[in-house]
């Protein structure tokens, strides 16, 4: 299973230097899942950068491809301990606890995960 951030996700939409990067994941989508916490990060981005809510509602829909996975209960418990353990922020958490229990690889370009080895 793969989990793209954020960060991969706008990298992508944007077709930026590291698109190639994040397109294997994304493009397959039987072994993608997508946070909530992603969706909201990336629609918020797209509606401010764009201005174009028609837009950013088309590439959401590219993130619906993929498994959608909820902030449940565990899951933010788990994330808030995570956080607290690797002092990561809360949208960081939160993608790293999905992706853990999901058992999936984590792809960003986000500095806060250099060091965690599922991370690519």
């Amino acid at each position: 299973m793969n989990l793209v951030d954020s960060s991969g996700w706008l990298e992508y939409f944007a077709d930026g230097p590291n698109a190639d990067f994040f397109a294997e994941p994304i493009e397959q989508v039987s072994r993608l899942i997508v946070p909530t916490i992603c969706l909201f990060e990336v629609f918020k981005k797209l509606l401010q950068e764009t201005r174009n809510e028609d837009l950013a509602l088309e590439l959401a829909a590219q993130m619906h491809q993929g498994r959608i996975v909820d902030l449940t209960g565990p899951l933010a418990l788990t994330a808030a301990g995570l956080s607290f353990q690797l002092k990561l922020p809360l949208a960081d958490s939160i993608v790293l606890t999905t992706a853990r229990m999901e058992r999936a690889v984590l792809w960003t370009q986000d500095s806060d995960f250099k060091d965690i080895p599922e991370v690519k």
